[in-house]
C-alpha cells in the first residue's frame, strides 16, 4: 500500500513539479507513495476566495482565517483518516532524521501550509495534530517545508531508493553522526587525489577510515551533534 501524504495548500502548483520529478516521481510511479493536494480557497464562499485578514491587535501584515484551513483539514479527515495532521510553523517542534523515521512508521501524513504572516492560533490548538519547524528560520509559505518533509520521508521507505543500505549510511542515521565523505572517478582531479585507502580494496579499512572521518567532521562542523553523541558515552566503537 503507498504511503499517503496530502499537503493543505493555497499554491499546489509550486510543489507539484518537485514532487513528481526523479526520486519521488518513481515512487509515485511505482505505488510507493501518492501525493494529494486540497485547496483552502475551495472552503472559502466570498467573490474574491479570501483566506485571510487582518490580525486582531493591529501588526503588519496578513493572517490565514481559521474556517478554510479547519474545513480542508476536515474533508480530509473524513476522506483519508491521516495518521497525523501537522501544521508547518516556526514554532513547532523540529523536523530532524529522528523524526522523518517516525513519520515513516506512520503510513500517512497531512501536512498544512501557512502563508502571510501565519495561521489563526486556533487552527495550531484545536485542528492539526502538532506543530512542526523545518529549522530557526522564516519562510514565505509552508510549502518548502511540506516538501522537506516528504522528501525525507520517502527515502526511508522500502522500495523508493534504489540501494536501501544508502539510507543507513547516511548523516544522522545511526548515530548523530555526520556522513563520511564520499569520492568517485576520476581518481585525479585538478592536482586532488582519492584517500589511499579507498582505492585499497581492504574493506574493514575502509570502514575504519569512514568512521573515523565521521568523528572528526562531526566535532569539527556540527559540536552541538559532538556533544549529544560524546555525552551518550558512545563513540560507535564495540
Amino acid at each position: 500500500m503507498a504511503y499517503r501524504f496530502h499537503v493543505v495548500t493555497l499554491f499546489a502548483d509550486l510543489m507539484a513539479p518537485y514532487l513528481s520529478g526523479s526520486m519521488l516521481g518513481r515512487a509515485a510511479d511505482k505505488g510507493l507513495i501518492s501525493v494529494g493536494y486540497t485547496n483552502p480557497r475551495d472552503f472559502t464562499h466570498d467573490v474574491h476566495r479570501s483566506v485571510d485578514d487582518a490580525p486582531f491587535g493591529g501588526g503588519a501584515g496578513m493572517v490565514m482565517t481559521p474556517e478554510p484551513l479547519a474545513q480542508a483539514v476536515e474533508k480530509v479527515r473524513a476522506e483519508e483518516a491521516p495518521a497525523r495532521v501537522v501544521l508547518l510553523s516556526p514554532s513547532g517542534r523540529v523536523f530532524d532524521q529522528q523524526v522523518a523515521h517516525e513519520y515513516a512508521g506512520l503510513g500517512s501524513v497531512t501536512l498544512v501550509c501557512g502563508r502571510y504572516e501565519g495561521v489563526d492560533e486556533r487552527v495550531a490548538r484545536h485542528v492539526v495534530d502538532e506543530e512542526l519547524s523545518i529549522g530557526d528560520f522564516v519562510l514565505t509559505g509552508g510549502e518548502l517545508g511540506a516538501m522537506v518533509v516528504i522528501d525525507a520521508v520517502s527515502r526511508l521507505l522500502p522500495g523508493v531508493l534504489g540501494n536501501a543500505a544508502g539510507a543507513h549510511e547516511e548523516s544522522f542515521t545511526d548515530a548523530a553522526l555526520l556522513e563520511f565523505p564520499q569520492y568517485t572517478r576520476p581518481r585525479q582531479w585538478r592536482g586532488h587525489e582519492v584517500p589511499e585507502v579507498l582505492l585499497s580494496g581492504h574493506h574493514k579499512k575502509i570502514a575504519a577510515w569512514r568512521h573515523e572521518q565521521r568523528l572528526e567532521r562531526t566535532e569539527q562542523r556540527r559540536p552541538d551533534l559532538w556533544r549529544d553523541f560524546t555525552n551518550d558515552g558512545d563513540d560507535g566503537n564495540d
